[in-house]
């Protein structure tokens, strides 16, 4: 190992390397003397509207409380932007001292804006690299520094196995030998070579020495796998640079899960020639057997599915004469899919993932007793998953990714007293919890807050962050090319598509619309449609705002109207050639034509892409100048968009009648059908 990493030292590359000995693991990274991190932890920089900036020495920075902590660290650095009312901070970066949640203090602001505080603005925090410098092998091994930590159960944990791992290893080339399973006297050599080392350790931590030596020579798969994945993004990291990587070593163990030193008749954990003689030689014949015939639930056949199902195989869970593993997922395999749920291939796509993770899992072991379900788990489906099949359970899995299936599996199995196995992923973070029935609590005894919904008036009218105007963009694309074509062809075949009284007015309106008065019967329409609903949307409802709320007008209180959280929008002039300086995308242009395509999409007719015949046409449009309309109400709070809801159903019965006479009758418009879009984000890929 030193050699190696010597000449990757001179070959100035990064050096990784790890040791799986049983259920104990040794990790080490050696990535140069001067190793440049440009993202130490890859999350997304913190932004925040600012609602203050006070004119003092150092300048203190409040930030809207609506939209939570700014989330810095005091050395952290800042850009400045759009702030009114001191524009030298405009575009400039600036190291915080944090003072609180919703507070940091900047340089010196006393001499701008004749001591008036700074109103608004946007702070962003900015990435800075960090230099690293690592030792190398042999340098870390006789010094290495302060241990990272990965169980805050096992404080002295990381120094005991390091010093553990140096004497296995000094006995493994003064005997040329690995050490072999049951081996209690080589074991105890061990550990008496550690206590020559480091002279103060204890009769406790001498025995983890002695378990680490024991089954040093077994190689199990939940370890390779689990260490596997943290060395999988410590390569990532070397390549990318993001990300803190380990600085020097790192140790990780599962000791608690053997059993006691020497319990184990030599029998028992004696090789047998099989594919399980690591397990056997850790915790000997009678567990192994116990796994092989274990029988398990895995609702979920996903990313987290496919990497249980990997791991269960190697395991030989389930593959006993009286072990048995079932798997099911109601979903079919997406081509977004194979990124990272690694069982899957493009020739599986649209296949029902459970029963390809079933056959995949045959293939790496065909012993494995293994059932494919298609069923999602809830209420509609206990007659099948009841108590003949609960009863015959083991335990269960969940790769589950909604809380509502993870609640519904975890009453499942409080009912039926079956431990459960819970976990979940988000980026590259993780969670596992482990629930066992009259031992730990159960995963529905805590919950998360639930998370913030957006106020439709902040989505239509008040957008202030990225998302809110991602989430209006879906709910528009669901609205005008999947629900009103639906409920357009529940009219056409003669039911009710307005059984909801609290939206009956704008689902009969759309009907209205999309069979009478804006029904396209060719390409060209749709493009007239698209060109008309640009204008509406980006034009002339912006103009229409600001007609209700100008730019320079006070609340009740006397502050501006447009402060805070809104933000004063400008209207937008089409130009088919106009280009996003950042990412190059016609960004007039390219609705236009999508919403005509999919618009055609809707009534089934034919589009095309001929640039200069679209052009052409959308010259030919005829957009009606603006005229603002007096007495439109338009919500500037969650509390005037509830009073708007409520006037409407009360106002609109009559009117939704009138508007029902006007529509044709079904049987008028009989093989009618309109064809409604999905939204599918890997649409371009097919």
């Amino acid at each position: 190992v030193t050699s190696l990493n010597a000449q990757c030292r001179t070959a100035n590359c990064s050096f990784i390397y790890s040791h799986v000995a049983g259920v104990f693991s040794q990790s080490f990274c050696d990535f140069g003397p001067e190793f440049i991190v440009s993202d130490k932890d890859g999350e997304q920089p913190h932004m925040s509207q600012v609602e203050a900036i006070t004119p003092s020495n150092p300048g203190v920075v409040k930030v809207l409380e609506d939209h939570g902590r700014h989330g810095l660290e005091t050395g952290d650095f800042v850009k400045l932007s759009r702030v009114q009312g001191m524009p030298e901070l405009n575009d400039t970066e600036h190291e915080v001292k944090v003072t609180g949640p919703f507070t940091f203090e900047i340089g010196d602001c006393s001499a701008f804006a004749s001591g008036a505080s700074a109103t608004q603005g946007y702070i962003t925090q900015v990435k800075k690299p960090t230099k690293v410098s690592f030792k190398d092998f042999a340098a870390a091994s006789a010094d290495p520094g302060e241990l990272m930590m990965t169980d805050f159960a096992k404080f002295d944990r990381p120094g005991v196995l390091h010093t553990g791992f140096t004497a296995l290893a000094e006995h493994v080339a003064a005997t040329s030998s690995a050490i072999a399973p049951g081996d209690t006297a080589a074991a105890e050599a061990v550990a008496a070579a550690a206590k020559r080392m480091v002279p103060g350790l204890s009769e406790e931590q001498l025995a983890i020495v002695r378990q680490l030596a024991v089954g040093s020579s077994a190689c199990v798969s939940p370890m390779c796998a689990a260490i596997g994945g943290v060395i999988g993004q410590e390569v990532l990291k070397a390549v990318s640079g993001k990300f803190m990587p380990i600085k020097g070593f790192m140790y990780f163990d599962a000791e608690e899960c053997l059993p006691a030193f020497g319990s184990l008749p030599p029998a028992s954990v004696s090789p047998r020639g099989s594919r399980y003689d690591s397990q056997i030689a850790l915790f000997g014949s009678a567990a192994n057997d116990a796994i092989l015939n274990q029988r398990y639930f895995l609702v979920g056949a996903g990313a987290i599915g496919c990497e249980m199902l990997k791991n269960w195989c190697q395991m030989g869970l389930g593959c006993g004469e009286e072990g048995r593993v079932y798997v099911t997922d109601m979903d079919h395999i997406e081509k977004s899919n194979l990124s990272r749920q690694f069982l899957f291939r493009s020739s599986d796509i649209e296949h029902p993932k459970s029963v390809a993770a079933a056959r995949k899992a045959k293939e790496m072991n065909a012993d494995m007793n293994i059932t494919a379900f298609e069923e999602k788990m809830c209420t509609e489906t206990e007659a099948q998953f009841g108590d003949e099949f609960f009863t015959g359970l083991t335990a269960v899995c969940n790769a589950l990714d909604n809380v509502h299936a993870r609640l519904y599996m975890d009453s499942r199995c409080m009912f039926y007293q079956l431990p459960l196995y819970e976990s979940g992923t988000l980026g590259t973070k993780g969670n596992v919890q482990i629930c066992v029935p009259k031992l730990t609590e159960n995963y529905g005894a805590t919950r998360d807050p639930p998370e913030k919904s957006i106020p439709v008036c902040t989505l239509k009218n008040f957008p202030n962050q990225i998302e809110h105007t991602l989430q209006w963009s879906r709910d528009y694309f669901e609205g005008a090319f999947f629900q009103q074509p639906a409920d357009v062809n529940t009219y056409l075949q003669g039911n009710d598509a307005a059984t909801d009284e609290s939206s009956k007015m704008d689902t009969l309106l759309s009907i209205k619309k999309n069979l009478v008065s804006e029904r396209p019967y060719s390409f060209e329409e749709c493009l007239t449609w698209a060109r008309l609903l640009f204008e509406e949307l980006f034009s002339s409802s912006i103009k229409q705002l600001l007609h209700n709320f100008p730019s320079d007008q006070k609340t009740s209180a006397g502050t501006p109207f447009w402060s805070g959280t809104k933000r004063c929008p400008n209207p937008v002039t089409f130009d088919a050639d106009a280009t996003d300086p950042d990412t190059g995308v016609r960004n007039h242009y390219d609705f236009v034509v999508s919403a005509a395509t999919l618009r055609a999409k809707v009534y089934g007719l034919s589009a095309y892409d001929a640039e200069d015949k679209i052009k052409a046409h959308l010259e030919s449009v005829i957009v009606p100048d603006f005229a603002a309309k007096d007495g439109v109400k338009i919500a500037a709070n969650e509390a005037e968009a509830k009073e708007n809801d409520d006037s409407k159903m009360a106002d609109g019965g009559d009117e939704a009648d009138g508007i029902l006479k006007e529509l044709p009758e079904p049987k008028s418009l009989a093989g009618m059908q309109l064809y409604p879009v999905e939204f599918d984000k890997d649409i371009d890929d097919q």
